[in-house]
């Protein structure tokens, strides 16, 4: 079971890293250039590719997960801070019963049946956005103990006209099913996963 956590930490006087950040397609490409070329027709599904931009106190922080082994030299010079990490052996690790700490920014979405929207994907609101989580976690494998939820800035495209919803989930939890558990870990967890949602982190409570 492979997979690889890269932490970068943009350098924002980098005219490049800036520029990324305020495209969510600019930083789409800038993730996939991580890993080879020529992966076929869904080259983000075949490597396993799911980022999300954290703010931090400190300034942006972009975590990048992939299930083939990524290639940081390939990113601009200078274009920040990197750290890689291998996330196989925390993977095989995770049992029923385990407590943990989780993170997801995710795009609460639904597709309407009825209205003005049918047929469209739309946002959630309210207690629908909470309902979503609680659902989705259940479903993934996790038993949710707390959750904070903490709407963020809808990701934007400016090279292209791409507008997602994101609400950050953080909490705890206890792992009902392990395998469902790395199943959402290594494919993430609802719509918009190239566009910087359903990457699932997770810290075991020791």
């Amino acid at each position: 079971m492979n997979a690889w956590l890269i932490r970068i930490t943009p350098d924002l006087r980098n005219r490049t890293a800036s520029r990324d950040l305020r495209d969510v397609i600019a930083i789409h490409r800038r993730v996939m250039a991580l890993v080879p070329d020529n992966l076929g027709p869904d080259p983000r599904k075949r490597a396993g590719v799911l980022f999300r931009i954290d703010q931090t106190p400190t300034g942006p922080v972009l975590l990048v997960q992939t299930a083939v082994e990524p290639d940081p030299s390939r990113l601009p010079e200078r274009y920040g801070t990197i750290d890689t990490r291998d996330i196989g052996p925390l993977l095989k690790a995770i049992r029923p019963g385990m407590r943990v700490q989780y993170r997801i920014a995710a795009n609460a979405s639904k597709r309407a049946v009825t209205g003005p929207n049918a047929g469209k994907v739309v946002p959630l609101a309210g207690a629908a956005v909470d309902s979503w989580w609680a659902k989705r976690a259940t479903e993934h494998g996790l038993g949710l103990e707390q959750a904070h939820i903490d709407p963020q800035p809808a990701m934007l495209g400016k090279s292209q006209p791409v507008r997602h919803a994101v609400t950050r989930f953080d909490g705890t939890a206890v792992v009902h099913d392990a395998d469902l558990l790395r199943t959402a870990i290594l494919t993430g967890i609802g719509r918009g996963k190239s566009f910087g949602c359903g990457l699932l982190s997770l810290a075991p409570i020791r």
